[in-house]
């Protein structure tokens, strides 16, 4: 049964590497993402990142995130920014709210660069399921689902790569469908 399991495992990720390497510049908001350009440079030509870049500026991350890193990025869309309650994201940007705001974007960021294939690796170890520690220090939980990366922040709230393996020059970015809290 565990052998089976595994081997199942190991098919679905085999899926979600085979997807994600598909494009050598995958199109992410319209705009090709290019593996010799940083998260930013990149992330800025994202019509579906408007406002995660705009948070990313508000929250003073963008020299860091253009640093040498590496880093893994699990870059919510717009549309993931729009589940939110109504009127928190212009709260969250708001200079007084800067620490608040660093602290959900650093929970969507794990240091080093997991491109599918090493999340496939940690979740194949984990029997099923990986646990990521993000940058802010908070867990995240990672399971394979139909072919798909489920992430799970501390509260139970879950989302979902859309795509992934969009390699920057710093790291690489998963476009994910919701926001995490951490």
């Amino acid at each position: 049964m565990k052998r089976l399991i595994l081997s199942a495992i190991a098919l679905v990720a085999l899926a979600f590497t085979t997807q994600a390497y598909a494009q050598k510049n995958p199109m992410v908001g319209g705009a090709a993402m290019y593996a010799n350009k940083d998260i930013i440079d990149n992330a800025v030509n994202s019509k579906d990142h408007t406002t995660l870049v705009a948070a990313v500026k508000a929250a003073d991350l963008v020299s860091t995130l253009k640093g040498t890193g590496p880093f893994t990025v699990f870059a919510p869309t717009n549309t993931a920014f729009d589940k939110l309650p109504a009127g928190t994201v212009a709260t969250l940007v708001k200079p007084e709210n800067k620490e608040k705001l660093t602290k959900i974007l650093t929970y969507h960021v794990v240091a080093g660069k997991m491109d599918s294939k090493t999340i496939a690796a940690a979740i194949k170890k984990g029997n099923g399921k990986a646990e990521l520690t993000t940058v802010n220090g908070a867990k995240l939980t990672g399971w394979m689902k139909n072919g798909k990366l489920i992430l799970k922040d501390v509260h139970g709230g879950m989302s979902t790569v859309t795509i992934a393996d969009v390699m920057q020059k710093n790291g690489v970015i998963h476009v994910v469908d919701t926001v995490l809290m951490p």
